[in-house]
C-alpha cells in the first residue's frame, strides 16, 4: 500500500500574512477614498448647525437646482432606458447592415469627453447658428436653456441601459419567445410577457446607472447650461458656484444630498448585481444545455 503523501498546499492558497496584508490595504483605500470623504461631506455641511443645513438646501436656488435635476433625469432615463431596450433586441435578435456600426455608435459618449459633447451641442444649436438661429426666431431656446441640458445628459447616459441589456438578451436567447408565438402570443405579447420578465432585473441595473449619471454630471451639462442662477443650474453645477462664491457650508449641504443620491445608487447596484450575474450565469447555461441536445 502507497504511504500518504503529506498535505500540499495547492498552489493558489495565499498566506495568511499575504491576505491579511491586501485585505487592510484595499480597507485602507476604501478609508482614505469613500469613507473619511464622505464623512467630511457631511460633517462641513452640518457644521454651521442643522438650521443652517436646510436653510440651505430649502433655498429658492437650491429648490430650482434639484427641480432641475430631478426633471433632467425624469427625461433622459426613460428615453435612454427606451432606447436600450430596442438596440439590445435589435442587436440581439436580428442580424442587418450596420449592425456593428450601431454598437460602435452606443460606444461612442463612453470615448467622447462630456465637455466636447457639451461643445457639440452649442456649435449645432448655439443661437449663432443656422439651426440655432431659426430656432430662436421662432422662440425656442435650447442653449443655455433647460432643453438643453436635457440634450447633453440623453447623449451622455444614453449606452448604460443599452450595454446592460445587450449581453443579457444575448445570452437568454430567443426560443422562449419563439414558444410563445407558436403557441399563439403575438409579438407584443411575447415582448411583454416572456422577454421583459426574462430581462427585468438588467433593465433595472441600467435604469439607475443612467439615473446616477444623469443626475451626476457636470461637464456637458455646464457647457449648454449658461448658469443662470435658478433657472439653468442642476445640483452639480449650483454646487460649483455655492463654493466658488465662498459658501461651503451651502455648497457641502447640496453635495450631501448628491452623496445620499450616490449611496442609494450604490445599494441599489449591489443588490440588482446579485440578481443579474445569476441570471446571465443560468441563461448561459440553459443556451449551452440547447446546443448540446442539439
Amino acid at each position: 500500500m502507497a504511504a500518504r503523501r503529506p498535505d500540499v498546499p495547492r498552489a493558489t492558497a495565499d498566506p495568511p500574512a499575504v491576505r491579511r496584508a491586501l485585505i487592510a490595504i484595499a480597507l485602507t483605500f476604501l478609508a482614505l477614498f469613500l469613507f473619511i470623504p464622505l464623512i467630511a461631506v457631511f460633517a462641513e455641511a452640518l457644521g454651521k448647525g442643522v438650521g443652517q443645513y436646510f436653510a440651505a438646501i430649502t433655498s429658492s436656488e437650491s429648490l430650482a437646482a434639484i427641480r432641475l435635476t430631478l426633471m433632467t433625469a425624469a427625461i433622459a432615463v426613460p428615453l435612454n432606458v427606451s432606447f436600450g431596450l430596442t438596440a439590445a433586441w435589435a442587436i440581439a435578435r436580428f442580424e442587418f447592415p450596420g449592425k456593428q456600426l450601431l454598437i460602435t455608435v452606443i460606444d461612442l459618449p463612453f470615448s467622447v469627453s462630456p465637455v466636447i459633447a457639451g461643445m457639440l451641442f452649442v456649435l449645432l444649436l448655439g443661437i449663432r447658428t443656422p439651426i440655432g438661429g431659426w430656432l430662436d426666431d421662432h422662440n425656442v431656446r435650447i442653449i443655455f436653456a433647460e432643453p438643453g441640458i436635457v440634450l447633453a445628459t440623453i447623449f451622455v447616459t444614453f449606452p448604460f441601459a443599452a450595454r446592460e441589456l445587450i449581453p443579457i438578451m444575448q445570452s437568454v436567447g430567443s426560443e422562449e419567445e419563439q414558444a410563445a408565438i407558436v403557441l399563439g402570443a403575438s409579438g407584443w405579447q411575447s415582448f411583454l410577457r416572456v422577454t421583459i420578465p426574462n430581462v427585468k432585473w438588467g433593465l433595472l441595473y441600467g435604469m439607475v446607472l443612467c439615473n446616477s449619471r444623469a443626475m451626476g454630471e457636470f461637464g456637458a451639462v455646464s457647457v449648454v447650461s449658461g448658469h443662470i442662477r435658478g433657472h439653468t443650474n442642476t445640483m452639480p453645477l449650483y454646487v460649483e458656484i455655492l463654493y466658488n462664491d465662498y459658501q461651503f457650508a451651502a455648497a457641502f449641504a447640496v453635495s450631501s444630498l448628491l452623496t445620499m443620491l450616490a449611496v442609494a445608487t450604490l445599494v441599489a447596484k449591489y443588490f440588482l448585481e446579485r440578481r443579474v450575474a445569476p441570471q446571465v450565469r443560468l441563461a448561459a447555461e440553459n443556451q449551452d444545455v440547447m446546443e448540446a441536445a442539439a
